[in-house]
């Protein structure tokens, strides 16, 4: 009986996305990969203490033995991870770029938003220095932009671009590995102007009615006072005399 191997089958984070323990560690593989080559591939050993540093890491984990090897069992599974054999100790390397096929440049931003969550594509260049060296930030947006707009044939976008918030001069970048929709990802449009939510407004209306209420008593303490009888508002003083000493 003949019995093919069965291919790889690609990777669709919209269907199987990844957990955040197994973009943890895929995550980790990559950037030892890139960062400290004479020590990859990586032990079981290195590889949990490389997923809890609490540098270049967000959030930071404390993740046990057992977890990581069960993110490891998963990664196998759908090819992102191999355990490489012929020592005493299992060593583990990942195929994240082969099975995604993405150029290196796209994997080194995407490990990065795995390990440090959402960032500006000035944030990018700056902690992937010892990654890849991007000439420049719009060499990094081309690249975002391109994995924004990744073929559904290919298996969809792989990035999307956040709304900026309030404060905020740049949108920030998150990955789409780990789940979530990519509704806003409109690469090369900037996105739309943060409105207050339903909450916000809420609140606005309450603190409208606030000061409402407030001039309404003011203005009936000024008339108990003896003093102007014209409405006042909180922009404005009422007479500033002291009806006791007339000064």
């Amino acid at each position: 009986m003949d019995i093919t191997p069965t291919a790889p089958t690609p990777f669709d984070p919209q269907q199987t996305p990844l957990s955040p323990v197994e973009a943890r560690v895929l995550g980790t593989l990559m950037e030892k990969a890139r960062t400290v080559p004479d020590t990859y591939p990586m032990t079981l050993n290195g590889l949990v203490t490389g997923c809890n540093q609490k540098t270049s890491r967000d959030p930071v984990l404390q993740l046990s033995e057992a977890e990581v090897l069960a993110a490891l069992d998963e990664l196998r599974q759908r090819h992102l991870v191999h355990e490489v054999s012929g020592g005493r100790t299992p060593k583990y390397s990942h195929q994240f770029t082969r099975v995604l096929a993405v150029p290196d440049q796209s994997a080194a931003l995407l490990g990065l938003l795995m390990l440090r969550g959402p960032q500006t594509a000035g944030e990018l260049r700056l902690n992937a220095e010892r990654w890849h060296r991007f000439a420049d930030i719009s060499s990094v947006e081309a690249f975002l932009d391109e994995l924004a707009n990744r073929s559904a044939e290919k298996g969809g976008p792989l990035v999307t671009r956040l709304a900026r918030t309030v404060g905020e001069r740049e949108s920030r970048w998150t990955q789409l590995l780990t789940g979530g929709s990519h509704h806003n990802a409109q690469a090369g449009q900037s996105p739309a102007p943060a409105t207050p939510d339903s909450d916000t407004a809420a609140d606005i209306s309450a603190l409208k009615s606030r000061v409402s209420e407030l001039e309404t008593q003011l203005q009936a303490l000024c008339e108990a006072l003896g003093l102007s009888q014209k409405r006042p508002s909180l922009s404005q003083n009422c007479d500033k005399s002291d009806p006791l000493t007339g000064d």
